[in-house]
């Protein structure tokens, strides 16, 4: 089985992609609806003791906990230490899934792939990107952003032109939906002609 690390900054599209490679039957776990589900009961305790005030009986509130990020940005390498590990154990738990089923291809959609060093377990990745003017716009139109949010959370992710140095592929979302997901029509059409080995060098038990 194939494994491809499809990732971008804030904006670039990440989920446009997704939703084409789904399309093709191949199967995408999304490491921010993993972190949702861990938020809404799975971590609520870890993180309520790590950052208190943070939690309500519904579970993470996200706004409270994006505060207290804003207000020391260096803590944000406890609330990973307390999701990362977690977040892990449920790609594994995806990849063996997929692996039973006899999938020659998954993708693994992981903002932060290159930042935690995620690209190594991967046979190949893809970066998604668009014009800093264009994500600008398109992350300020969300509810609850703000410049200095963005600001923050741009200072965490590697810079767009780092990720694409380092991209097998590179897909250009700056224009149409259309467009997006031709380019991700040209990967799966080369699915074959891509290694097949951090599957059972990284994840297999």
């Amino acid at each position: 089985m194939r494994l491809i690390g499809l990732t971008g900054s804030i904006g670039m599209g990440k989920s446009t992609a997704a939703a084409r490679f789904r399309h093709h039957g191949i199967a995408v776990f999304d490491a921010d609806a993993e972190v949702h589900r861990l938020y809404a009961g799975p971590l609520v305790a870890d993180i309520e003791a790590a950052f208190p005030g943070t939690t309500t009986p519904e579970g993470v509130d996200r706004r409270k906990l994006s505060a207290a990020l804003l207000a020391a940005p260096e803590r944000f390498k406890d609330l990973e230490a307390i999701v990362h590990p977690r977040v892990r154990d449920e790609q594994a738990a995806f990849l063996h899934r997929e692996f039973q089923r006899g999938a020659d291809l998954a993708v693994l959609e992981i903002p932060l792939l290159f930042e935690a060093g995620t690209n190594e377990l991967v046979d190949a990745t893809v970066v998604v990107s668009a014009d800093a003017a264009i994500q600008r716009q398109r992350v300020l139109g969300r509810d609850d952003m703000t410049d200095e949010k963005l600001d923050t959370i741009l200072r965490r992710q590697w810079p767009d032109a780092k990720k694409r140095a380092c991209a097998d592929f590179i897909v250009d979302t700056s224009g149409s939906i259309a467009h997006c997901e031709a380019q991700i029509d040209a990967i799966v059409a080369q699915r074959d002609m891509l290694p097949a080995r951090a599957y059972q060098r990284h994840w297999a038990k």
